[in-house]
């Protein structure tokens, strides 16, 4: 176990004129697409590194040069204007939701790579005649390439559709989460899901109770042995899957149950299914008549989980230095929510 993460990039963000193409767009130019972009774009692409796009450019124009070249739909909100680039790239994270330190930037020019520098420090700025390399940088490559990694961006494209359906809908919130019809199940994790789980503590920062990161052989020693439970869970609704969205693994103590580590997608975020894993371990500690306690290490990122924990009825028990050693009132209930089925064995 680790709580440190080593970096990790999700999303590439291209610049156009003399970086993806050779040429400026504005000037007339050919603009012929550099050799081995395509390649470097489709391979990122399979490694569920998502890509956008900070270009000062006129937009119609670029994207139909993107859409000449079949590109413009691995592109997931793309920024053509003539903002600053600091400001696209602020734009981009906001709505993948992902922060700026999992940001890679490309681009021809030391001005624009700079001013990104100075304002987002944590962005990875790379000059464009570097792209031969990108491929070869650690950086830009997970130690799994999982099933959800490789649809990655179509899981995104379906957030996008959902978001959009979300923005017309005249109901409430509640009406809306009812009309998605999600399942949400829950199951004890295999040895299938263990590279996905890992992949999930890796990437995983702002909904994570404690920012520890397991391994492979970690997490299969939790799924054989007989004082954990190692936990999946996943969520689809009428619109598609959105893949395997929780870990939970919890510590059997005698008549104490721990939660060592509670994550979810960042992409379920809004979809008010938070405490759906809290309540099913909750009901299931309650049947065994055990206390349920939880550990949470607080950082500049995860303040949404405490509250997660507070509303499931956890209060401070213990603090050890950085640990905050949670306990579960037990007594008060915590329904699912009725706008979700939920699935478990």
């Amino acid at each position: 176990m680790s709580s440190e993460e080593e970096r990790k990039i999700k999303c590439v963000v291209w610049d156009l004129d003399d970086t993806l193409w050779d040429g400026v767009l504005m000037e007339h130019d050919p603009c012929l697409l550099k050799s081995g972009v395509v390649d470097t774009i489709k391979e990122l692409d399979d490694r569920g590194i998502l890509q956008s796009i900070a270009s000062k450019n006129e937009e119609s124009s670029a994207t139909e040069k993107l859409k000449s070249y079949g590109l413009s739909d691995y592109f997931l909100y793309p920024m053509i204007n003539f903002d600053s680039k600091s400001s696209s790239i602020k734009k981009i994270t906001t709505l993948l939701n992902i922060g700026t330190d999992a940001i890679a930037f490309i681009d021809d020019q030391p001005f624009e790579r700079d001013e990104v520098s100075f304002s987002l420090p944590e962005v990875l700025c790379i000059d464009s005649d570097y792209i031969h390399e990108l491929l070869e940088m650690p950086e830009m490559n997970p130690r799994f390439i999982t099933d959800d990694s490789s649809k990655r961006r179509h899981l995104y494209l379906t957030d996008i559709k959902r978001n959009r359906v979300e923005e017309s809908f005249t109901g409430t919130k509640e009406e809306f989460l009812a009309s998605l019809h999600m399942n949400f199940t829950i199951l004890p994790a295999t040895e299938l899901d263990l590279q996905r789980a890992e992949e999930l503590t890796v990437r995983t920062n702002q909904l994570n109770t404690t920012g520890y990161t397991y391994s492979y052989d970690e997490l299969k020693g939790f799924c054989q042995s007989e004082k954990h439970k190692l936990l999946v869970s996943s969520l689809e609704d009428k619109y598609g899957t959105y893949g395997t969205i929780g870990l939970s693994l919890i510590e059997l103590n005698g008549n104490i149950w721990t939660i060592k580590l509670l994550l979810m997608s960042c992409r379920v975020m809004s979809r008010g299914v938070g405490n759906i894993m809290i309540s099913y371990i909750r009901n299931e500690a309650r049947d065994k008549g055990v206390r349920l306690m939880a550990e949470f290490v607080e950082n500049d990122r995860n303040r949404m989980m405490y509250m997660t924990y507070k509303f499931a009825h956890f209060k401070e028990y213990k603090k050890e230095e950085e640990l905050v050693i949670l306990e579960n009132d037990l007594t008060k209930s915590l329904p699912f929510p009725n706008y979700a089925k939920v699935e478990f064995t």
